[in-house]
């Protein structure tokens, strides 16, 4: 019998979408069930991107360049200026998601056995793409205790090693929710510089700042041209999960170069969502300003109710929409499958995602869950109660 490839045994589960059979048992019993676990907004898709759509007036649907169409990379480079990074059209191409714009990243700065240093607990899908690439994540710890700061950077350069190629940050964090610091990205840029690496920066939740907080992106400090790489999406943005357009930036012209080479060989990316993401870049500041006031308040809501429950340990996030919870449990891989399967109050019940996938040094967060707030206010005071219900439950069995 054929056997499947040593790399497709080590491809991590998701521990976002692995209790998906669970919640789809609970829900056929009948259940509600709030789902925390993952980060699909319910705020609308702008007005402008959904138009763009219904007004399409194609008789083919053409391949597109296969760095994405010039029209929308050339409306990219001038929402970037706006936002203060300087880049043309030939630093940017678009790819299928985030997800392959970071593939694309790896497979042009890595070999076979490199090294990739990530400050964890990251986005759980750096370990696929990671495997995938083959490429070895070695993880620098940093702490619920002090809001997951940056770790020293002591901490950062006792890792490199002669096969370390870069750096990756998601800035603001999922699924932490924490803002690197003006301070904090120019120490990494000056570690990248001394050791001659790259400082891959996931970006896609930029938007998405709170208390007067302001991000500060790799693109934007002088001198680090050559190993700065940017990773964006159209996904959180504007609540456009579905669209699957995000796009690598950089201007260093070999990674440009290799970059293309991957966009030739999937040939281009989706046509009919580009031409969204392009309608989607005049959506009003007001949009984003409607938006901002309710997930700030979506997480002051959040904080408040987890401050509730005795034990429950938690870091107030910055920026995303998302932040680590720790709970008084001892196993939240356990006690999350438990929650769907076997507990419900009035019929309802709570999907979260263990934060031990979020992290790649055995043992960590095995009592910790993600937890987005995604999800009205009412709806995330009661998914809170009953998650307060279920914790003295299993405690009690």
């Amino acid at each position: 019998m054929p056997t499947i490839s040593n790399k497709g045994k080590q491809m991590p589960e998701s521990p976002i979408r692995k209790l998906v059979p669970f919640s789809e048992i609970a829900k056929k019993k009948g259940h509600k069930v709030y789902h925390l676990n993952i980060g699909q907004p319910d705020i609308k898709t702008p007005e402008v991107a959904m138009q763009a759509v219904k007004n399409i007036d194609l008789t083919i649907l053409e391949y597109s360049h296969s760095a994405g169409n010039e029209s929308y990379r050339e409306k990219l480079s001038h929402y970037y200026t706006q936002q203060g990074i300087d880049v043309s059209t030939e630093n940017i191409i678009i790819t299928t998601g985030g997800s392959e714009a970071l593939l694309f990243a790896m497979g042009s700065t890595m070999d076979q056995g490199d090294e990739i240093i990530i400050p964890e607990p990251f986005y759980a899908n750096y370990n696929g793409f990671s495997t995938a690439s083959g490429v070895t994540v070695v993880p620098v710890i940093s702490n619920i205790e002090n809001g997951f700061a940056l770790p020293a950077v002591a901490d950062f350069e006792k890792l490199i090693t002669p096969k370390t190629k870069a750096i990756l940050i998601c800035n603001p964090g999922n699924p932490t929710g924490y803002l690197y610091s003006k301070e904090e990205i120019l120490q990494l840029a000056e570690l990248v510089k001394k050791h001659d690496l790259f400082l891959i920066s996931d970006e896609v939740y930029r938007e998405f700042t709170y208390d007067g907080d302001v991000h500060y992106s790799v693109m934007s400090i002088p001198g680090l041209e050559e190993h700065a790489i940017m990773i964006d999406s159209v996904s959180k943005r504007y609540s456009m999960c579905g669209a699957r357009i995000g796009c690598i930036t950089s201007k260093n012209k070999e990674v440009m170069a290799a970059a293309m080479k991957f966009a030739q060989a999937r040939l281009s990316p989706p046509t009919i969502e580009q031409i969204a993401s392009e309608a989607a870049l005049d959506t009003p500041q007001s949009y984003f300003d409607e938006v901002i006031s309710e997930y700030r308040e979506r997480r002051d809501t959040l904080i408040e109710e987890l401050n509730k429950i005795d034990g429950v340990v938690i870091s107030k996030p910055k920026g995303a929409f998302y932040c680590i919870a720790q709970l008084p449990i001892d196993n939240a891989d356990a006690f999350a499958q438990w929650l769907l399967e076997s507990f419900d109050l009035n019929g309802e019940t709570v999907m979260v995602a263990p934060a031990a996938g979020f992290y790649s040094t055995p043992g960590m967060g095995l009592n910790q869950v993600r937890i987005a707030y995604v999800l009205k206010k009412e709806d995330l005071i009661k998914a809170v109660a009953i998650l307060k219900a279920a914790i003295t439950a299993y405690n009690a069995l």
